[in-house]
């Protein structure tokens, strides 16, 4: 299968608060349908695209500093514009961003610092709110529900560029035939992405809350799909993970609007690998005892209109079994003959500091 990919150039690195997408929405404005508001009364729009019978809903930036899903989408609706509507038995229900609040500040909570991921019971925000009603009007046949995951995930030796989850509806992870559904479009997703990042592809943790979205959609009989847009080697910004994003949801959408979904080959999806939390972004090794080494962690941090990237030591506490997506000798960063890793790190801190100025 030929997947077409259109990139949204107007639109580049993580910081993606509303007034920009606004601008790039207004290319769009006939899918337009309705749109709530969040905490602080910004706009979230709902688009709808296709007339088919089988119903779709995805929504993206429930977080507000995970923005790669939300430029997937917009290479999605670009892509649409510009060489027609491809699924004739779909139609598609998207928030682009849920959460217009927290993507102005680049946190993760709303503006009233509630995690809407975990709102899905209380619903206790406006955003987890008009997610819900759009979800009793539209009663999607299939949900997908769009995601960052940090730095820290990886799949064996490689970072989990992108992780998939058939969200629990039970604590005991029972394999229903609601999870079986979305595990069989997973798969087909993960078919596809392996012919170009073969082994950056996760699983995710499928532990059951019912505050979450996902499992709580899974719960009321929906299946579905959690897509967690992860790291690509030396891409910071998720440029190149964007485009696997995008790749991977027209393969999923192809799916669906082509078949009957059912169970069948469900559990190829078992045979994914679960991400686990075992990578840091650097790891320096001093020379003269390779056992002595530390590892730094880049915090992103809003300043201005740009993210930039602080490096910190990881606590000694978190352990040193990790591995990383960058390795320095000590003596590629400290020229002294009596450097050892401790009276190095503002030495370390500052190196690592330039290093990642522009990225």
């Amino acid at each position: 299968m030929e997947v077409p990919y259109y990139k949204e150039t107007r639109v580049e690195g993580k910081y993606l608060p509303y007034g920009l997408l606004e601008t790039v929405l207004k290319d769009y404005e006939h899918w337009n349908i309705s749109e709530g508001f969040s905490e602080k009364l910004y706009p979230i729009p709902l688009y709808r695209i296709g007339e088919g019978k089988k119903c779709i809903l995805l929504w993206s930036q429930m977080h507000g500093n995970e923005s790669t899903t939300t430029r997937a989408l917009l290479d999605l609706f670009k892509l649409f514009a510009e060489e027609g509507y491809p699924f004739n038995n779909c139609q598609l229900y998207i928030i682009p961003m849920l959460n217009p609040d927290g993507a102005i500040q680049y946190t993760r909570v709303n503006g009233n610092g509630v995690d809407l991921n975990r709102d899905a019971v209380a619903l206790s925000q406006r955003e987890s709110q008009f997610l819900r009603s759009v979800y009793n009007r539209m009663r999607p046949h299939f949900c997908f529900n769009l995601h960052d995951q940090r730095t820290i995930f990886g799949v064996g030796d490689k970072p989990a560029t992108v992780s998939f989850l058939a969200p629990a509806v039970d604590e005991d992870r029972n394999v229903t035939e609601v999870r079986k559904k979305a595990a069989t479009i997973i798969t087909k997703m993960n078919n596809y992405l392996q012919l170009s990042i073969n082994g950056f592809v996760g699983r995710f943790d499928d532990s059951f809350n019912p505050n979450c979205t996902g499992d709580q959609y899974s719960l009321l009989g929906t299946p579905t799909i959690l897509i967690e847009s992860g790291f690509y080697p030396g891409d910071y910004q998720r440029e190149q993970t964007r485009k696997y994003i995008a790749q991977a949801l027209y393969v999923g959408l192809s799916y669906i609007n082509d078949n009957k979904v059912g169970t069948e080959g469900w559990k190829h999806y078992l045979e994914i690998p679960e991400n686990k939390k075992c990578f840091r972004d650097y790891c320096i090794v001093d020379d003269k005892n390779p056992d002595d080494k530390i590892f730094v962690q880049l915090e992103e941090v809003l300043e201005g209109n740009k993210i930039i990237f602080i490096p910190k030591p990881v606590p000694e506490s978190e352990g040193k079994d990790f591995l990383a997506h960058k390795t320095y000798q000590l003596s590629e960063i400290c020229l002294g003959n009596n450097c050892n890793i401790r009276s190095c790190i503002p030495d370390i801190l500052a190196y690592i500091r330039k290093e990642v100025e522009n990225i």
